[in-house]
């Protein structure tokens, strides 16, 4: 008998490849490496608005500093629901505005993936209209820091999937 059968064969015991899934779903590391990239994409994104607008534009600022707030605002949510995670205590918010308003209306996944299109959209207008060039050094680390918190995770939970696939 394999070792992987024999470990999924022990009574209640959980296979060890279980705990690593069950690892990758945790509001944890959702919030670590999903939720607070977003917020700093949009939280960069905000400022960058906020120079572009300002003074020319008034509307582009004030467009900035409602991005500003609502990246603020989800920071807030995915701390709140990760300190929950880590202190096994649930807790009643989503992971981000949109999502919760989701919840109101019975839909927070849905809700949830138009957040997720929407960080994306501000990843391409960031790169697309140059604004990534106007970020001080201090905040293009911060945007290195969620690219690769939130890319590599991706590739390891997708590595992940595949090889439990295969065996």
């Amino acid at each position: 008998m394999e070792p992987e059968q024999e470990q999924q064969k022990i009574g209640s015991a959980t296979h060890p490849a279980d705990n690593i899934q069950k690892f990758f779903i945790r509001p944890f590391f959702l919030t670590l490496t999903i939720g607070l990239p977003f917020c700093i994409f949009k939280g960069l994104f905000g400022i960058a608005a906020i120079r572009a607008g300002t003074p020319s534009n008034h509307i582009l600022a004030g467009f900035g500093w409602l991005v500003v707030i609502w990246a603020v605002t989800d920071f807030v949510m995915n701390t709140v629901r990760a300190g929950g995670d880590l202190m096994h205590i649930p807790t009643p918010l989503e992971y981000c505005t949109l999502a919760e308003l989701g919840r109101l209306l019975h839909r927070p996944m849905v809700f949830l993936a138009a957040d997720t299109l929407l960080s994306f959209s501000i990843i391409c207008v960031m790169l697309w209209s140059g604004w990534i060039m106007q970020l001080k050094q201090e905040e293009s680390y911060l945007w290195y820091a969620a690219t690769t918190l939130n890319l590599i995770s991706i590739s390891l939970v997708s590595l992940y999937n595949e090889a439990k696939r295969a065996t």
